[in-house]
């Protein structure tokens, strides 16, 4: 099946739009592979900036793993918003010419984030999002980041720095011992945990600021964005 060259339209609401141009691999990064089973575990901690972030994990040992990239992402659902109200995320992403889909369940209680992950790489993102609207799903919000990957040599947890449009937060993903370690190390407590998604992060980020809630992408992106 011929796809568009685009996946999301105006059409979604502001800020939608994302395309497959292909970037070339650089082949002086370092790749970071994991796999907890097909879960998920994973915290957030807030940080003042990129900078600051970049600066915290240099000193705790991390090294480059995956270049910064913007990562668009659209979450579909039904129209009466069953997926959420199970507590599971269907999400088509794109990122540096690659288009994922995502399956995520519903978390399990405790102080990491944590719940069943199923992905798969793409061929075609216009192909996929037809497919899905033909299901009777709609895509519900959108939302995007700029993510840089590091990697502890010799480990196989990882951690992001995620530029958002409501702030910069550092994730780390990889076994429960591997994140309460890495995160003491960075200088951060159970209670600067974060379990919350990005979506209920920008709902509450509206709140606070009296501000109706839309889709969380970056201002300057328009309806044209091409990842």
């Amino acid at each position: 099946m011929a796809g568009s060259g685009k996946f999301l339209r105006t059409d979604y609401g502001p800020g939608a739009g994302f395309g497959s141009r292909r970037r070339p691999v650089d082949a002086a990064t370092i790749e970071v592979g994991m796999s907890w089973g097909r879960r998920e575990i994973e915290i957030k901690l807030r940080v003042p900036n990129a900078v600051a972030a970049r600066a915290l994990l240099g000193r705790a040992g991390f090294r480059l793993a995956k270049r910064r990239v913007l990562e668009s992402n659209a979450v579909f659902d039904t129209a009466d918003r069953r997926l959420r109200a199970r507590g599971e995320l269907l999400r088509l992403r794109q990122a540096g010419g690659q288009t994922i889909l995502t399956y995520k369940g519903r978390c399990a209680p405790g102080k990491h984030k944590s719940r069943e992950e199923l992905e798969t790489h793409l061929a075609d993102a216009g192909a996929a999002r037809s497919i899905l609207e033909r299901l009777g799903l709609e895509v519900s919000f959108l939302y995007q980041k700029h993510r840089t990957e590091y990697g502890r040599p010799g480990e196989r947890g990882m951690a992001t720095v995620d530029e958002t449009p409501i702030g910069v937060f550092i994730e780390l993903e990889g076994s429960p011992a591997w994140i309460d370690r890495i995160a003491a190390k960075l200088g951060f407590g159970e209670p600067a945990y974060i379990t919350a998604s990005y979506g209920s992060l920008y709902f509450s980020w509206c709140q606070e600021r009296g501000i109706v809630p839309s889709h969380m992408v970056f201002p300057d992106t328009g309806s044209s964005t091409e990842v």
